[in-house]
């Protein structure tokens, strides 16, 4: 809420310093009358009504300037990436680096998978989980891929509580599994 009002004060500042800007120009470069310049100020002295407007506005813009500036050089506060829920005992907050350490935890126990990276974005359906893998030669790329989806997205669904919308699988390269020689003496 605090950040819509300053962003309606914020565009309410501009059009006022905008205008403002636009009448020095006038003034400064000649454009504008000077007798019109002269009765402006002389409204200003003597009516008393229009000096307290003024002086009120003044003090305003100078507020806004003050918040505007401290807006621009206070310290952002750095927010994890989280994913928020309520429950009927509070909040509970889970970062997306948990939530991509355990995808990869579930995804290393699968066979023939090496060498696991992990991505987690958010979106209105649930998590959408980029894994991307080395995977053993000898491995059925279709049946391994199938495999790390079910387990990844069973895997964060049961420990999170948080709907998986999609598990993307990602084969970045075959690996040759090592072979072990037999020694025959």
């Amino acid at each position: 809420m605090i950040r819509i009002m300053d962003r309606l004060f914020l565009f309410i500042y501009s059009i006022i310093a905008g205008a403002l800007s636009v009448f020095v120009l006038m003034a400064a470069a000649g454009w504008m009358d000077p007798q019109l310049m002269l009765m402006i100020t002389e409204a200003l002295q003597s009516d008393i009504g229009l000096k307290t407007a003024v002086i009120i506005s003044a003090v305003v813009f100078i507020l806004l300037s003050l918040r505007f500036l401290y807006l621009s050089v206070r310290a952002e506060q750095g927010t994890v990436p989280s994913i928020d829920q309520r429950n009927d005992f509070g909040d509970v907050r889970i970062s997306l680096e948990t939530i991509e350490n355990l995808a990869l935890r579930a995804a290393a126990k699968i066979r023939g998978v090496k060498d696991l990276k992990a991505k987690v974005s958010v979106n209105n359906a649930g998590l959408e989980i980029r894994i991307r893998a080395f995977v053993e030669g000898d491995t059925s790329i279709p049946a391994l891929s199938e495999e790390i989806q079910r387990a990844v997205k069973y895997q964060l669904e049961e420990i999170t509580g948080v709907p998986v919308a999609n598990v993307s699988v990602f084969i970045a390269n075959v690996t040759q599994s090592p072979a072990f020689k037999s020694r025959v003496e």
